[in-house]
């Protein structure tokens, strides 16, 4: 045996092989593994068996070009940062739906860089995505304009697009920061603090618009120096929150405006052991957040309906919805675990201003 055949790779099994083995037409073969439901039950478990025993997986690509429909069974999802547990839960429930279809999902981080969204979303397209689902970190989505005059798809996710007429699904987040707000109102709160991140970010700057909307139902003016912004890790929020409660007169409260945020501010209370002391309502849940002393209690995202309602409306359009775009807004709730519920001291209670 020569060196170059004894070094070489064994040849995949092909439709071909496949075919020998159960016994029946290379069209057979070819109708199973496209899922046609034409095939005889017995004929189409003879091909599934040959098929496992040989190792034989399809060419989707191929399979795609012979369909002449040019689907690839991808789509792209671009996240604000995959490793955000808010991120992760959108990725699950994406994943979950195209499961269902048979799709594989290319996933990408923008880390809220708008020349990494367009980057990224150009490069998936042009490695022939079905469609996107895309987390927008740019304030201008025009660039795919081109794109869908071509037949590309694009659902957004979490936010809306700007300067491009599509689909979007996202969160009641204004409606949510008021929630939260009133509830600290309720509880007789009247120095509310507020931990955000970059106002450039159109989730934040609703979440910092329900806030303010709320203190204004209730005839208060947000103090200045209560307001914190451009917080984009929990470093910077653990920072901000130390600041904060050091302050001659400090806030009896903290709402903090997603959950990075939140885990600082946590930090930050502990540390200085007040968070027995001053409240706190954090928007999005986190792992272990139900676990602390106290629990903390959150503003809640369905990151489940909202990644699954977005697949699904990808879905739909690549399956020929021609219906006008629209936004599909997914309601927040609450969950009150003892942070939120703390009481300010009883002198503060009384003060209004």
């Amino acid at each position: 045996m020569s060196e170059a055949s004894s070094t070489s790779q064994p040849a995949r099994p092909t439709m071909k092989d496949v075919a020998a083995l159960a016994g029946v037409a290379i069209k057979t073969v070819s109708r199973v593994m496209n899922g046609e439901p034409t095939v005889a039950p017995e004929l189409a478990s003879r091909v599934r068996q040959a098929a496992a025993k040989l190792g034989y997986r399809p060419n989707l690509t191929a399979s795609s070009l012979r369909r002449g429909d040019r689907r690839t069974a991808t789509i792209g999802l671009l996240l604000e940062d995959v490793a955000n547990p808010f991120s992760a839960a959108l990725l699950r429930a994406v994943e979950d739906v195209a499961r269902q279809r048979g799709v594989q999902i290319l996933i990408g981080s923008l880390d809220e860089n708008p020349d990494r969204e367009r980057e990224l979303a150009i490069t998936l397209i042009d490695r022939g995505v079905d469609g996107l689902i895309i987390v927008p970190a740019a304030t201008d989505q025009s660039y795919l304009l081109a794109e869908r005059k071509l037949g590309i798809r694009v659902v957004f996710l979490d936010r809306e697009p700007r300067l491009l007429d599509a689909d979007a699904v996202v969160s009641a987040n204004r409606d949510g920061a008021i929630e939260a707000v009133q509830h600290l109102l309720a509880a007789g709160h009247r120095r509310i603090a507020y931990l955000g991140d970059s106002l450039r970010i159109v989730t934040a700057a609703q979440r910092f618009d329900g806030f303010l909307l709320a203190l204004e139902r209730a005839g208060l003016t947000a103090d200045p120096l209560l307001i914190r912004h451009e917080l984009r890790t929990s470093e910077a929020a653990m920072t901000a929150t130390s600041e904060l409660i050091s302050l001659p007169e400090p806030p009896t409260a903290l709402f903090a405006s997603q959950n990075l945020v939140t885990i600082g501010a946590v930090r930050a209370l502990r540390g200085a052991g007040r968070q027995h002391s001053i409240a706190l309502i954090g928007f999005d849940d986190f792992l272990l957040a139900d676990v602390l002393d106290p629990g903390v209690t959150v503003v809640t995202q369905d990151a489940t309906e909202l990644g699954s309602l977005a697949t699904r409306l990808l879905f739909a359009r690549l399956d020929g919805d021609e219906s006008p775009p629209r936004t599909h807004v997914v309601p927040t709730g609450m969950l009150a675990r003892g942070s939120g519920e703390i009481a300010p001291p009883v002198a503060a209670r009384t003060d209004r201003r």
